[in-house]
This record gives structure tokens, sequence and C-alpha cells, in this order.
């Protein structure tokens, strides 16, 4: 259900005076305005009955964005269009933050609110001492009844629209009730989710509540619960909490984790993640917002103060184990959330690399036996939650989650354990360490902390199934898949890198978020201008604007796997190089060394190449276009040969192709 500050018939409003209208709105927003609002409401005001005169329908003023934190100026319904109107008031230019502003606003609509699904929207940017426009098309530029954002000063919006119902005439009429009552079912980036939990915003209100991704809540409560009972009956207790790709596991966690920052009732939690990327990028986007939000109160902050709470709430875990190593006494967190799990160490792994970067010369444990023993110094109560990925383990030391229970097993069989049945599937391996834990501890399953349902593939939630069915060489399933899913999420191959820059340039409105993801394995794309040996500053290609030559936007810099594992992007370029080839025998996969591919023997390292394509083709929330290059002839290190057979294999699940 849409939420605003005022609603009426265009009729009502036409008749009531402009301080009638501005109490309205005043009162419904629990009297915080000021001088300027006012201003600005009675001069929108005066706009809108003049553009309004004789017309019939719905106004509202004020109406809720809550996945963007923001409120739309105003949403008339008029016959059979919803007209999107952001005001900017005294303003005498277009400008093009505050064009993508209200294309985001119509999108939003678009894509998260039911009703919205097949009205005709038209988003206009109304510079109320702005020239008069040029000529304008009405035009929608993806057959989804959105149109390209239309401008206008303060008297050209009755003109505007007329030429909107002219053009719409025959489209059925909106049923207002209907329309206004409809469910909205946002889906955040996993950013836009941050900063939003960080402010106390319930999950409810930034994600989907319908049938199909219900459990989001359900297994954030369920977490919850487990929680309670630990502080309460002075428990140990350690939950896995399993997903598809996209479902929303980080999601789940940060909720957690917001949810248990009350200091007073000792429930301190800390967010941790092995991701370095992903730590980065949501600790500058918190610290940002909290400068921003604090700056509108009138309060002065740095953003180093807001970026040291904000690291205190989200922490790297090599961080947070190093601070342990030194410190002997138990955390101040009685709740960690340790995010992909599945990647931390394995002792081999820890314990060198203890002795030759810390000297810790008589270090002897995992990762996780070393994270677990550091909550275990508790004398009352602790809770661990490991968010997990199946087949995501890309870097080499990364233990997957048996690495987890075998040391509950060996070094803490008093700690409960709560499971996640799908923990039992094969691609996490831990099937044989489950049974082994059964007979040493407490131990159950849980079928809420399964997230079955992709919430970053909001157009199409079988994405993350049909990437599988693609690894694992089903090209009947994938031919099946691709079939139900491509209506909604466009996926395209190509052989060109400009193509498919176009394409996504083409598919992408307003501020949504494209750019170039390729393997950190892909040493040959240098002729596509495309190096991989030069790291992308990952909180400038997720975070800065369409102008910034470091942003994901202006498609030179590239992100891998390390960079991109636990975000995403709403239109993604899939470069894909010769280390991961298709042939008859299944996926042969290669390293760059010198000046040729070698052959990868170890299992291990097939499974890291592969679980990193898996990790590149699922981070698009929209669609995504696969660049396979032509490779050359002239060049033994780009033959054609190690990229055709994979082109063709992509091309006959069904996947078209873009010239």
């Amino acid at each position: 259900m849409l939420n605003y500050l005022y609603r009426d018939s265009i009729c009502a409003f036409l008749n009531k005076s402009i301080e009638e209208i501005i109490g309205t709105i005043t009162i419904a927003n629990q009297f915080d305005s000021n001088h300027n609002q006012n201003k600005s409401w009675e001069e929108q005001i005066i706009i809108l009955k003049k553009a309004l005169l004789d017309y019939t329908g719905t106004i509202i003023f004020e109406f809720s964005i809550p996945r963007m934190g923001k409120r739309l100026d105003c949403l008339l319904i008029i016959q059979n269009i919803v007209f999107v109107i952001e005001f900017k008031v005294g303003e005498k230019d277009y400008l093009f933050s505050n064009y993508e502003q209200v294309w985001d606003y119509a999108l939003d609509l678009k894509n998260f609110h039911k009703p919205s699904h097949d009205v005709v929207i038209v988003p206009i940017l109304l510079a109320t001492e702005a020239k008069v426009s040029e000529f304008q098309f009405i035009e929608d530029s993806h057959n989804d009844n959105l149109v390209r954002p239309l401008k206008s000063n303060k008297d050209e919006l009755r003109e505007i629209i007329r030429q909107c119902l002219e053009k719409f005439k025959k489209f059925n009429s909106i049923s207002t009730q209907e329309y206004v009552e409809g469910s909205y079912s946002p889906t955040p980036t996993i950013i836009e989710a941050a900063v939003s939990l960080y402010k106390h915003h319930s999950v409810k209100n930034i994600t989907r509540t319908d049938a199909g991704a219900k459990n989001l809540s359900k297994t954030t409560t369920s977490v919850s619960k487990i929680i309670e009972y630990a502080q309460s009956e002075n428990k140990k207790v350690i939950c896995f909490v399993t997903g598809v790709p996209g479902a929303g596991k980080t999601l789940v966690g940060l909720n957690v984790a917001t949810q248990h920052l009350d200091k007073k009732k000792a429930t301190h939690s800390v967010f941790l993640s092995g991701n370095g990327p992903l730590v980065k990028i949501l600790q500058e986007a918190l610290a940002r917002d909290k400068v921003k939000s604090e700056r509108e109160l009138g309060n002065k902050i740095t953003k180093d103060t807001a970026r040291k709470g904000v690291k205190a709430f989200i922490q790297i875990i090599h961080h947070y184990r190093d601070a342990y190593l030194v410190d002997p006494n138990p955390p101040f967190d009685h709740v960690a959330i340790f995010d992909e799990a599945q990647r931390a160490w394995n002792k081999e792994q820890t314990v060198n690399f203890m002795r030759r970067k810390k000297g810790q010369s008589n270090f002897t444990y995992s990762e996780p036996e070393y994270l677990i023993s550091c909550l275990d110094r508790h004398h009352d109560w602790a809770v661990i939650v490991c968010l997990v990925g199946g087949g995501q383990e890309i870097n080499t030391g990364e233990a997957g989650i048996s690495e987890w229970l075998l040391a509950i097993k060996d070094s803490f069989p008093n700690w409960e354990v709560c499971v996640s049945p799908n923990l039992s599937d094969s691609e996490y391996n831990a099937i044989e360490a489950i049974e082994e834990l059964k007979k040493q501890c407490v131990f159950k399953f849980d079928e809420d902390l399964h997230l079955a349902v992709s919430m970053r593939s909001y157009r199409a939630e079988n994405v993350s199934l049909f990437v599988k069915q693609i690894l694992d060489e089903d090209s009947s399933g994938a031919k099946q898949t691709f079939l139900n899913i491509s209506e909604k999420y466009p996926i395209t191959i190509t052989r060109n890198i400009e193509s498919a820059k176009r394409w996504l340039k083409e598919k992408a409105r307003g501020s949504e978020r494209y750019g170039i993801v390729v393997s950190s394995q892909a040493y040959r794309l240098k002729p596509l201008a495309i190096d991989v040996r030069v790291d992308a500053n990952p909180v400038h290609w997720f975070l800065s604007d369409k102008d910034d030559v470091r942003s994901s936007y202006y498609l030179e810099d590239v992100a891998t796997e390390f960079q991109i594992q636990g975000l995403e992007l709403d239109w993604c370029c899939v470069t894909w190089d010769g280390d991961l080839r298709y042939s008859d025998s299944g996926w042969e996969t290669f390293s760059f060394v010198g000046n040729k591919w070698q052959r990868i023997i170890k299992e291990e390292r097939k499974k890291y190449l592969i679980n990193a394509y898996r990790v590149l083709l699922t981070r698009a929330r929209q669609g995504m276009v696969i660049v396979i290059p032509e490779g050359s002839i002239d060049d033994h290190t780009r033959k054609p040969e190690y990229y055709d057979s994979t082109y063709n294999y992509l091309k006959s699940i069904g996947i078209p192709e873009i010239e």
C-alpha cells in the first residue's frame, strides 16, 4: 500500500485553500516542516491548481519511496496515466541529477508497486523558473509503459498533461483505490538495505513481502529467537543460514545485527565479513549517509566520526580476529554474524598466515575454530550466525562449511547447533561432518534457516538455477529455464565488447548501475582494454556517479569475482576469457602462466574457477550481456577455438546474439 501525507480528489483539491492543504500535509507529517518547506508546497499548489483546472482524478503529495528513503513531491492519477512529478522550486535549469531522481522514482513504482506494472507512468521534472523546453518525444524506451522523463517549467505542465492523455487515450482508466492500496514490494540492493537498516528501518518496509519471498522475515525471526533463547538460558549456540545466490543472506545478517545493537541489554552484535571490498563499500556508504542525515538536521559531523561508529558495527573478519589475538578478554559482542562463512580459512592456510605475518609460531587453529574460541570466552552466553553460500568458495585455503562443523565437534561440543536442512545438499560438501556432529552435541534442523528465493534478480527468481544448469552442463534444463526467465530478465551474448557496452547503456535507466565483470584469471582480455592486474577501487566503482572515471558506469575499470561477490549491479557485462572453456567432455579450466595457458589439474582449483564464473553470472538484478571474444588466429594465446565452443554452447541454449 502506498504511503503519503496528502491524498484528495482533484476536484476537492481545486476547491480547498492553500492554507488548508498545507495544514493537512503538516499535520500528517507530525508538524515536521519549516518556512522554506511550506513556501515550496505553496508554490507547487499554485502551479497544480492552474494546470489541473477542469481535470478529474486523484492528487497525492509527499508519496514515500521506502527503498530509497525519500519522498516524491506529487503523484497525479488522471484517467489512464500516473504522473510522477518532482518539483524544483526556484530552479532555472534541468539538472541531470534531478532528471535521474524523478526517473528513479518512476522506476521504483514500475518495478516494485504491483498495480504500476501495467499502467502508463509519466515522470516529469518541473523546474519552476526554467525556460520553455524544446519539443519532447513522449516515448517508452523499454515497452513497459514507462515514459522517458519529460521536462516542464511552471507554465507548461497543463499542456504536457494534455499531450500525454491524448497519446495514451486507448489505455484503460485506472481505479484509484486499487492503485493506492496495491502491494508495494521493493527489492533493495545490499547497499540500499544496509543504509536503511542502519537507520533502524524495518526490513519489512524495504523488502518484498509476497509469498515467494516470505521466508526472509521468517529467517530473521528464527535467528532472533535463537538469540533470545541463548540469552535467557545462558547457552552458546551456532546457527547456519543457507540460501541461493542473491536470496538475501547478507540482508538477514545486517537485519539481525541492527536489531541487536542495544548496549544496555548487553546484546551488542557485530557483522563480520572476510569480503574486504564489501566491508569497505558498506562502511563508506553508511558513513556518507550518516554525514548527510546529520547535516540535514543541522548537526556538524565529519566523515571520520561517522566511520568510527560504522566500523564498530561492520568489520572485516581478519581485523576482528587480530584484535583478540592481543586481547585475551571476551569480545564485547555477544552476537557475531559471519557473512560468507564458507570462505573462512582452513587450518593449513590460517597457521601458515599466522606464522608468516603475525609471528604466532604456536598458532594451531583453523579460522573457524579460532573465531568460535573468541566467542566461547563468554562465561554466560553467545551466538554465532554463519551465513553460507553454496558453491562460492573462490580462493585458495577457503575451507567450505565443513571446517566449522569439525571445529565444533572437536573443540566445542558444549555449543548447540541449529542448521538449515539444505546444508545437507551436495553443493555444501558437509554431509559427513553433519552426521558426525549429530553424535556429539545438541543439534537440530530448522527449515526457516534456508532462503530459497533470489531477491537480487527481482525480475526473474530462477536466474541462479539457470546459471547452475549452465555450469552443470545441463543444457536441456538450461533451455527450459531460459524460456521461463528471458521475457522479464534479458540475457544476450555477443563477440563484440563495444556492442555489449551499447547494450548496457541502452538498457539502464535513471541511476541504474551497470559495469563489466570478469574472472580474476582472465589475463588475455588485454586486447579488449581489460587488464585484471589493475585493481579497481571498489568504493569508487560501486558508489561514484556517472561523471567519475573510476565508477562502474565508465566501463573502463572492471571488477573480478573478488570485488563483486556479495554485491550486485542492475545490468552486467560478463566478459569471458579462455580460462574456462566448454568442451564435449565437460568444462576445461586453465591458468595463464608466462606466455601460455596451462591446464589446471587440481580439483580444488578447478572448483574455484567454476565458482568464480558462478559468482560473475549471478550479479545482475535486471539482465546481462555475455561477451565471448572471437580470439585471433594470429595470437597463440587467443586462438578462436579457445572461445568458440563456449560461445556455441551458450547460443545452443537459446541465448540470443547481438551484433
